[in-house]
């Protein structure tokens, strides 16, 4: 449902980043607020998400962001959105869920091109919204979304697509061997369209991961769309529910159509 506002402000933004530098008054969110939520209410969300970030990011190319959340009224987490204001695409990644997720636990990491408020709004199942917000200081130097890839290009066409996914430890009170925690890979460069290459001094085209798929069997496990704003070889932590299946499938495609999907077996307790 968001696709469309996504791929708009990322291409927006690319097109202000092409021309001038990045300025951003204080009601920049009000902005990205209407956009993508309308009118609608958004509520503060203390006590039903939590949300982690780095106040100084070591690599902001990678900054990680992990959220909890729950509710314990017998509603469910319908979809979380991330949100960094001063991003050239300031909706970094919107996930929907399947249905029955009265607990949500994601890990993600995301390019910070500027200081900026980072936010994950959370949707209930009777379409209440709920955000958290932090500020994540900039620590100075290049802009992640015009930094060079750390990856030849030499492998990353090698290792285009290639997946992993792994069980992980689960971190948090909430979480247990009911719910437990998968790490997905990805080898993409996720080129954001703003790299100038030094040689030919011409931008690195756009090539984005637009979405990612979950399956744990027939079930959805999450359908996420995708921005520039994906770190380079995107990883995702997420919780899940045991429902019996013997494997999980992953597809993953991309700004030039190109489409990866894997199957993986699930231990017999899945």
């Amino acid at each position: 449902m968001l696709s469309k506002t996504i791929r708009a402000l990322t291409l927006a933004g690319i097109a202000v980043m092409a021309t001038a530098p990045l300025a951003h008054a204080e009601g920049t969110f009000d902005v990205i607020r209407t956009s993508v939520f309308g009118t609608q209410a958004i509520l503060d969300g203390h006590g039903i998400v939590t949300m982690s970030v780095p106040t100084r990011p070591e690599d902001i190319r990678a900054v990680p962001f992990t959220i909890d959340a729950a509710f314990k009224d017998g509603r469910t987490v319908k979809s979380v959105t991330f949100v960094i204001d001063n991003n050239p695409s300031p909706v970094a990644a919107a996930f929907k869920f399947g249905p029955g997720r009265d607990h949500v636990g994601l890990g993600i990491k995301f390019r910070l091109n500027q200081q900026s408020d980072a936010r994950a709004v959370v949707e209930a199942s009777d379409g209440k919204l709920y955000m958290v917000h932090e500020l994540i200081k900039f620590p100075g130097g290049q802009a992640a979304c015009s930094a060079p890839p750390s990856t030849p290009a030499d492998q990353i066409a090698a290792n285009m697509g290639k997946m992993k996914l792994a069980e992980v430890a689960t971190p948090g009170a909430s979480s247990s061997a009911a719910t437990p925690r998968m790490r997905f890979d990805l080898a993409h460069p996720n080129h954001t369209g703003m790299v100038l290459d030094q040689i030919t001094l011409l931008y690195t085209p756009l090539k984005m991961v637009s979405a990612i798929s979950v399956r744990q069997g027939e079930e959805s496990v999450f359908d996420m769309e995708g921005s520039i704003a994906l770190n380079e070889n995107p990883t995702i932590e997420f919780d899940y529910k045991r429902n019996g299946a013997s494997s999980m499938t992953v597809m993953a495609t991309d700004t030039d159509g190109s489409v990866f999907e894997k199957t993986f077996p699930l231990g017999p307790s899945s």
